[in-house]
């Protein structure tokens, strides 16, 4: 774990995880899904000791919580493969004013992969001017983090 000046240290997924507990000294770990986010709003306004109170202690939250959090997951974005970040190299090297067919299928596809999503081909620019700002953003970090 690295040092921040003035900062809490940054505390990762895994550090979190190797507890067991889904805490680090009191940290908690970020929402998984909605379940979690349901956990913190009950447990902030008192309700969660309240039902527990009344209920005793197990009173059917933890599977609540996992059911919320698999039908509900929160999206987290894949890492891209060298295949796609070549392709995605090559597409920001050349003027895109139109895209082909071929790079739609292929930037769709990558698009779909990387952040779990299914979207479905379309001509609507507004569209593809936001997919292709969000793969952009997912190729400099990318980029940056191999550099």
């Amino acid at each position: 774990m690295e040092k921040r000046r003035g900062r809490k240290p940054k505390v990762t997924i895994e550090d979190a995880k190797a507890f067991g507990d889904g805490q680090v000294k009191g940290i908690k770990l970020p929402a998984q899904g909605l379940g979690d986010t349901v956990e913190q709003v009950l447990e902030a306004t008192g309700i969660a000791k309240a039902v527990k109170w009344l209920a005793g202690e197990d009173c059917g939250c933890e599977e609540r919580k996992k059911k919320l959090n698999e039908l509900f997951p929160y999206r987290k974005a894949n890492c891209l493969t060298e295949e796609e970040f070549t392709t995605l190299n090559n597409f920001f090297a050349r003027d895109y004013a139109e895209i082909r067919i071929s790079d739609q299928h292929a930037l769709l596809g990558i698009y779909n992969r990387v952040l779990n999503l299914r979207q479905e081909p379309t001509s609507c620019s507004s569209c593809w001017r936001d997919i292709i700002a969000q793969l952009r953003k997912i190729h400099s970090e990318y980029a940056d983090s191999n550099a």
